[in-house]
């Protein structure tokens, strides 16, 4: 289920709410889950587990009559994705782990008022929001957009270039900040949401990070199967970290032959992941063209792997955009062998790799990928 996409819309009316309004620990293995409805409804107020994208039913949880708060004991055998469900009416979506947690709710409309105090889980990602909100309206963030939205209307390719190296040291400057808060935090469910995100760190740029944080996950919460999961993911993506020598992948080319990628061994390689029907892969079509054109004849190949379904599609595409290199696919769409052997989940996906097959760089895009050939093969001719 994307969780943070619910939680992240969420913890917006919480953002000022944040701290514990209790010291004391629970009886282990349990927490206290306490609040106030507003406007109570006829009905049950239902605290529902999610069992992948699935809510059932988890613990029904009382309200004083008398003055509409709830204080109960719940029981939670492992950190996990929970929401309570007022009526049928309001749902507000919970991390729960070691924290009491408050929840102040109107209880009659799912647009209604709500808070949610004291789980560190929600504290984190809504502090992550609220550190990349101020971020991008800082003042240095606000001239560069307007520097750059100059240089683009001029013309002026060099400044735009210039705008963007110094936007990426910002950048990266603010993912520092992130990866700093995050190990402050220490193993958190909220963190492996903000993670799984993609929004704030890139798993290729930051892999080493992102594998410490793995193994602090299964030392520390062993027993949380979204933990769990992540841990596999990162330790998945390892066969694909820099320096690695690509996996193999030999599938049908438009003739029906088979090819292998080892075949392009020699060359550097892009192993780029594409379809007729991904409106950003066809975007960047023409950049890879221009650099296939341009350095094909020092030893650049391109190696595509489509994820489209009809041979049709598959070949029309080719022709509409002159893409004139190594192409093949089993025509699954996302069940592409390829796809799975490289954890592909959204495509434009490429890879690049040196003569000997060894991943050099991941997601390489237009100017991205013409200054890294140009590094290649300038270096080269020296």
């Amino acid at each position: 289920m994307n969780f943070l996409r619910i939680l992240m819309i969420s913890v917006v009316s919480f953002w000022a709410c944040s701290s514990n309004p209790s010291s004391e620990q629970s009886t282990e293995g349990t927490i206290n889950l306490s609040g106030t409805v507003g406007y109570p409804q006829n009905g049950q107020i239902i605290l529902e587990k999610f069992n992948g994208n699935v809510p059932v039913p988890y613990d029904t949880i009382t309200l004083n009559e008398e003055d509409y708060t709830f204080s109960q004991h719940v029981k939670v055998e492992s950190p996990g994705y929970y929401r309570l469900n007022f009526y049928g009416r309001q749902f507000v979506p919970l991390i729960l782990d070691k924290d009491d947690v408050v929840v102040n709710v109107d209880g009659n409309n799912q647009q209604g008022f709500f808070e949610v105090k004291g789980s560190r889980d929600h504290d984190f990602i809504s502090e992550v929001q609220e550190m990349a909100s101020s971020f991008q309206s800082s003042e240095p963030m606000q001239k560069i957009n307007e520097r750059f939205k100059a240089a683009s209307q001029s013309g002026d390719q060099v400044e735009m270039d210039a705008i963007r190296d110094e936007y990426v040291e910002l950048d990266e400057k603010f993912k520092e900040q992130i990866m700093a808060k995050i190990d402050s935090l220490g193993a958190s469910l909220g963190v492996v949401e903000i993670l799984k995100s993609g929004r704030y760190l890139d798993k290729d740029k930051h892999h080493e990070f992102f594998v410490r944080y793995a193994t602090l996950l299964d030392e520390e919460m062993p027993n949380s199967s979204i933990a769990q999961e992540f841990v596999s993911e990162v330790e998945k993506s390892k066969k694909l970290a820099i320096g690695q020598v690509a996996p193999e992948i030999a599938l049908p080319n438009p003739d029906g032959e088979i090819v292998k990628l080892s075949s392009l061994r020699g060359n550097y390689v892009l192993v780029d992941f594409w379809a007729k029907w991904c409106k950003p892969c066809r975007m960047e079509n023409p950049n890879v063209v221009r650099m296939y054109n341009k350095y094909n004849e020092k030893g650049f190949e391109v190696f595509g792997v489509s994820l489209d379904r009809k041979r049709e599609d598959w070949l029309e595409a080719i022709e509409q955009d002159q893409l004139h290199w190594t192409q093949v696919s089993d025509l699954k769409f996302w069940g592409s062998e390829a796809a799975r052997l490289y954890n592909v989940n959204s495509i434009p996906f490429a890879l690049l790799l040196d003569p000997e097959g060894k991943i050099i760089g991941k997601n390489l895009r237009g100017k991205e990928l013409e200054n890294k050939l140009e590094e290649i093969f300038s270096s080269q001719a020296e």
